[in-house]
């Protein structure tokens, strides 16, 4: 089966192995990239894109950039030193952009391509959500006309990152989380339930740079090296390894069996000491008092456990195939 997909990230290594992840499967079609500020700026998440698609040889692919800022709240930034200032480890070589973006913002493209394609494509989101918050905005109808979102963010039981219950994604902009989630699409979540258990080894991406030599594989090493010393030190005597969140969004629409879900509806916290915090209701049946949980909001899947062993083995055969040009 092959499945239009439209990539929207913040690369980002994490979103680097996920952007090339999906060049490489031969079941994914990857139809354009969509840009968000996330971990860096949306500029330099639009710039890294386009450089990302440029060393893999798919100048060829739009990459629409997308909001700059958040729904309502004041914007914050990653530590620099995260994914370093430009959000692939700063690398030393950088080759002039022999392209730029497209002339359509992030929200134009996903309702263009939604059109074009009711019904097949589906949207991978592994940054905040405010490109789909606003391609909403734009044709209401886009829960009908997209086969499936698949979101990398937010939490059921896993604790939080940026605060002891918020996921990052969703905390850098909890209105657009929640605006997204109780739209009606057919959703599923991949929360820190998962993507913390699931990160990506340094060894297996040193691995893949030595049996596959290219700039692309070079880039992706260097920036997957940078992050996953800065987790390393945050975390002393565990193996220097990368989170790969977008990377398992496309992983679910490859094999949805790799992973165990519930069902139940999801808000997002706006605001206050648990801004962020996704809040699933598995209890249906309670009329509970508390505004917020009527029976007409929609909803969703969200992921509780994966097989890792076998994301990896995904992830590893797929960067290994001869998908670079030489």
């Amino acid at each position: 089966m092959l499945h239009k997909i439209i990539l929207d990230c913040d690369p980002g290594a994490d979103d680097a192995l996920a952007l090339y992840l999906a060049l490489a499967h031969p079941e994914l079609e990857l139809l354009a990239v969509t840009t968000t500020f996330g971990g860096v700026t949306v500029a330099q998440a639009t710039r890294n894109a386009l450089l990302l698609c440029a060393l893999a040889g798919r100048a060829d692919l739009p990459v629409c950039s997308g909001v700059a800022t958040p729904t309502r709240k004041a914007t914050w930034w990653h530590d620099p030193a995260a994914f370093g200032a430009d959000g692939l480890g700063d690398l030393p070589r950088r080759p002039t952009e022999a392209h730029g973006p497209d002339e359509r913002s992030a929200a134009r493209c996903i309702v263009e391509l939604a059109q074009a394609h009711p019904g097949q494509l589906s949207l991978v989101c592994a940054g905040p959500l405010g490109n789909l918050a606003q391609a909403l905005r734009l044709e209401p109808h886009l829960p009908e006309l997209l086969a499936q979102v698949v979101v990398a963010g937010g939490s059921v039981a896993a604790p939080g990152d940026v605060s002891p219950v918020a996921e990052a994604n969703f905390w850098h902009d909890p209105h657009a989380a929640d605006l997204v989630l109780t739209a009606g699409f057919k959703l599923t979540m991949l929360g820190l339930d998962v993507t913390q258990t699931t990160l990506l080894p340094l060894a297996l991406i040193e691995k893949l740079a030595a049996q596959r030599p290219h700039p692309a594989t070079a880039a992706l090493l260097h920036a997957v090296r940078h992050h996953a010393a800065y987790r390393a030190r945050l975390e002393p005597g565990t193996a220097p390894a990368c989170p790969a969140p977008g990377l398992l969004g496309l992983a679910w629409l490859l094999n949805p069996g790799l992973f165990q879900t519930v069902t139940g509806r999801v808000r997002v916290v706006p605001d206050g000491l648990a801004e962020g915090q996704s809040v699933m209701d598995r209890r249906e049946h309670i009329p509970y008092p508390q505004g917020g949980w009527e029976a007409q909001i929609p909803q969703i899947q969200a992921a509780l456990q994966v097989d890792t062993p076998a994301c990896l083995a995904l992830a590893e055969s797929t960067l290994a195939s001869n998908w670079l040009p030489r």
